[in-house]
């Protein structure tokens, strides 16, 4: 125990200073009382009042000490655990709302957990910022390296030999490229974290939506030998989304089905009724790729994590994409899952239909 813990065992200013009060008070009302209303001699007057003033200011005291003591030394234990950054668990203390001191301890302890919830965010985005700028430093280290490596050979003589400088001058534009996508990725992934990136949601036709994305992106599955299939499913189907977010979110997870599927597969984009409410739909994109580790499957939507490092830098990917389509859809107020096996992964994501029925 420390000294100021042993002295607020024995003594409390507190209620030494309303016992004063209450003694003073006490000595003047009992002086009136006996100089002006009895015979008494003054000397006796004088002891009198100081003996019952006395009396009345320990009582007092006492009555304060005792009964405040275990609530005093509970505030003085929160603030001082507050300030050392030590919080404990105040669920068991009984707050009965008696008086301002049990009103301040309740208080005291909805601050102390409070200011715990705000350490605990300030630490976690610390940490975050942490193994962010370590991860970006990584995936900007790479490319740039790249361009410094084929620059260097090419004006280290490279530039006049036909058969390479073509060569390099096009694995050096690659890696600009990558460079810029990252930087494209990067840029919008904080406007959704920060909230400046605002969904304008309107009323979308959702498979004219699927249709004009899976045309846009023809031409990267007939590279990869992929085939595009688009499952039928109500054209007059509406939802209430940001398009232009929804069209990114589907191109990134169709890009992704092509980027990782197999010689020959196939991309599947689907709609079906979603059991948990009858006033969304799940939409879904599923691949015949080698499918992702259940291991992995938590951590896929993290930042710059990779399944397979190698092959996703090799076909251009900068780690960022299904991060976005995390934030597009959180942001929507929906649900994004994932399921994978040897034989293929499917991404699905819910989206609110529109109810003309209910807006009229």
């Amino acid at each position: 125990m420390n000294k100021d813990s042993s002295k607020n065992l024995y003594f409390s200013a507190f209620a030494f200073r309303t016992a004063l009060s209450g003694t003073i008070g006490t000595a003047i009302v009992l002086f009136i009382i006996l100089k002006f209303g009895t015979e008494i001699p003054p000397p006796d007057i004088i002891l009198l009042t100081a003996s019952g003033a006395f009396s009345v200011g320990l009582i007092v005291y006492l009555y304060l000490f005792f009964v405040n003591r275990r609530r005093f030394r509970m505030l003085h234990q929160i603030s001082k655990n507050i300030t050392r950054k030590i919080f404990e668990d105040y669920d068991n203390v009984t707050i009965k709302r008696r008086d301002e001191v049990d009103l301040l301890t309740k208080r005291l302890i909805l601050a102390s957990k409070t200011v715990e919830k705000e350490i605990l965010r300030l630490n976690k985005i610390e940490n975050y910022r942490k193994e962010f700028i370590g991860d970006i430093s990584h995936e900007l280290k790479t490319p740039i390296f790249a361009i410094q490596g084929f620059l260097e050979t090419l004006l280290n003589g490279a530039l006049d030999d036909p058969e390479v400088n073509e060569v390099f001058l096009q694995k050096a534009m690659k890696n600009v490229y990558r460079l810029t996508y990252l930087t494209k990725d990067l840029m919008e992934i904080s406007k959704l974290e920060t909230g400046e990136l605002k969904s304008n949601f309107q009323e979308i036709y959702l498979r004219d939506l699927v249709l004009d994305v899976v045309e846009n992106l023809q031409y990267k599955s007939q590279k990869e030998n992929v085939t595009i299939r688009v499952e039928e499913f109500d054209r007059n189907l509406q939802v209430k989304a940001d398009r232009n977010q929804i069209k990114q979110v589907l191109i990134n997870l169709i890009e992704n089905a092509i980027k990782y599927n197999v010689q020959d597969g196939s991309v599947e984009i689907g709609m079906k009724p979603y059991a948990e409410d009858k006033y969304r739909v799940l939409l879904y994109v599923k691949d015949t790729g080698i499918g992702i580790d259940p291991k992995d499957i938590p951590r896929v939507t993290e930042r710059f994590f990779r399944v397979d490092k190698s092959r996703s830098r090799e076909k251009g990917g900068t780690g960022l994409g299904l991060s976005i389509v995390k934030h597009i859809i959180e942001a929507h107020g929906e649900t994004l899952s994932i399921e994978s096996s040897k034989g293929g992964t499917e991404f699905s994501f819910t989206l609110s239909k529109v109810n003309h029925i209910l807006q009229s």
